[in-house]
């Protein structure tokens, strides 16, 4: 209710009481938003991330244990098999393939004698121990020398052997040096100002500028790779896909704007990652992107996605993730009815780990025969609850979500290929999360878009398990000297069948 006059006020009692218990019930709701998001802003700057559940609270209100998800991303349930012993927190055994460099240390001969009888005592075998030692990058220069022809007898018509196709031409760097500035940046999340202090301590002086202009000049030699991609990815039938901010100068104005980064991860039989700056979130984006594309789109509750769903060929398929979220962020103001809906989800989330180790076929035949079972009693369970529950209050909008994305949120038990959430592709766009913190802001919409394409090549090598240094410098390698209509021996899948040398070990994994 609205400020009102005391003099408008009716006389009559039964009105003055119904006023009164409105008004109550306005301020009740508003107490608790404000305490809500109170706790939710002192919960990010100081609280813990996790949104793990304590198995405790399932004890104190009855709810039991079932099947707990303790985590969300990894649920509790037993396995059959036993699992293999936790690596302790001691020194590990160093890679074998390092190189090794043998340097052997030898008694003076005065502690040669023995103190007994005088004698030299003879050695009998080594004990040897490991040390790792670094070397910083190392730069060097290629000397180009192309022979020079004449005729010997009229010493004319001079011919100069060509010089092999370069990823800049007449650039100043090299394939390996490019590789490693694209992934410094776009894979281990430098700024260039750090890559320029980086290369200055090895002896090149390049300014940020300089390598901003290769970067351009490099990603727009790729970007048919990255293109094929795109086209491996639309023939998926499942496609995950997420995006996030990116801030971006305006060059109309001495501040920046905020451009958008998506993602589009394809199935198993096309695992590509590829990335899509645009300066705007309208709903067109994700459309212009997908095009005519039908199979199933998982992804968030942007209402964009909804659109291309109602009114095209792909059906959608929404995040437990999320869901669980909106519960997990009600627990301060409604702990009983928020940890029972924490406790459902977690049965659910239990099954998926059995179902993870099977066949997409047999993934579906387990979650028909146990997870449509449990959606139907939470359903049931989020009906009741509706009808209980303030629907402004923080519970309430976790239990409307839900409602609202119900028939989405149950469409992963429909086939064994979709996933119960969509933190494949949040996990995947995380690098930009992490990039901006470092590089801040990209310079401007073409440079968002070389950080896309790049940012493609590197995410996929990464979902591979690629090393994208060794890629990249072969790609801006040969590239240059190739004819860009047979790109398949470049896809980075493709490209590491035929270089398993280039797989990362899990000690060169990325994080």
């Amino acid at each position: 209710m609205t400020d009102m006059d005391v003099e408008s006020l009716p006389d009559d009692a039964a009105q003055l009481k119904s006023m009164m218990k409105q008004l109550i019930r306005e301020h009740q709701l508003d107490k608790e938003q404000l305490e809500h998001r109170l706790a939710m802003l002192l919960r990010s700057k100081y609280g813990p991330r996790s949104e793990k559940l304590d198995p405790d609270q399932l004890k104190l209100f009855d709810l039991g244990r079932e099947d707990v998800d303790e985590t969300g991303d990894e649920p509790a349930e037993e396995d059959d098999k036993p699992r293999p012993p936790r690596l302790g927190h001691g020194r590990r055994r160093l890679p074998a393939d390092l190189p090794r460099t043998r340097v052997e240390h030898e008694l003076p001969e005065g502690d040669q004698q023995c103190p007994c009888c005088g004698k030299t005592r003879k050695r009998i075998g080594w004990e040897t121990s490991e040390q790792v030692e670094y070397e910083p990058a190392k730069l060097y220069v290629i000397e180009h020398a192309r022979a020079k022809y004449a005729c010997g007898d009229c010493e004319e018509n001079v011919v100069t052997t060509p010089k092999p196709a370069q990823p800049i031409d007449k650039g100043l760097a090299a394939p390996g040096l490019l590789a490693a500035i694209a992934v410094g940046k776009y894979g281990d999340h430098l700024p260039l100002y750090r890559m320029e202090e980086i290369l200055g301590r090895s002896g090149l002086s390049v300014s940020r500028s300089t390598q901003c202009d290769w970067m351009r000049r490099i990603a727009e030699l790729v970007n048919p790779v990255v293109s094929r991609m795109k086209s491996e990815i639309l023939a998926s039938r499942v496609i995950w896909t997420d995006d996030t901010t990116v801030p971006v100068l305006d060059p109309t104005q001495s501040k920046t704007k905020t451009g958008r980064m998506w993602v589009y991860i394809g199935d198993l039989r096309h695992r590509y990652a590829v990335f899509d700056y645009t300066p705007d979130r309208k709903g067109a984006r994700p459309r212009e992107f997908l095009g005519e594309y039908s199979g199933y789109l998982q992804a968030d509750a942007y209402s964009g996605y909804d659109q291309l769903c109602d009114h095209g060929n792909m059906t959608e398929v929404a995040c437990w993730a999320h869901a669980r979220r909106k519960f997990h962020e009600a627990k301060d103001s409604a702990r009983v009815g928020a940890t029972h809906a924490l406790n459902l989800i977690g049965q659910l989330y239990g099954l998926e780990r059995k179902a993870s180790k099977l066949d997409a076929a047999a993934r579906r035949q387990l979650r028909q025969k146990h997870a449509v079972g449990k959606l139907e009693a939470f359903a049931s369970w989020l009906d009741q609850q509706s009808v209980e529950i303030l629907p402004k209050s923080p519970l309430g909008k976790a239990i409307n979500y839900a409602r609202n994305q119900w028939t989405a949120l149950c469409r992963y038990t429909e086939d064994g290929e979709l996933s119960i959430d969509n933190n494949l592709s949040e996990r995947t766009i995380r690098c930009v999360a992490i990039g901006r913190k470092n590089w801040m802001f990209a310079g401007s919409d073409r440079g968002g878009q070389t950080a896309a394409t790049l940012m493609s090549l590197i995410a996929t090598c990464k979902l591979l398990g690629v090393d994208p240094y060794r890629y990249l410098r072969v790609l801006l390698t040969e590239l240059p000297r190739r004819q860009t209509d047979h790109l398949e021996e470049f896809l980075p899948d493709r490209w590491l069948q035929a270089h398993p040398e280039a797989k990362l070990t899990d000690h060169g994994k990325q994080k």
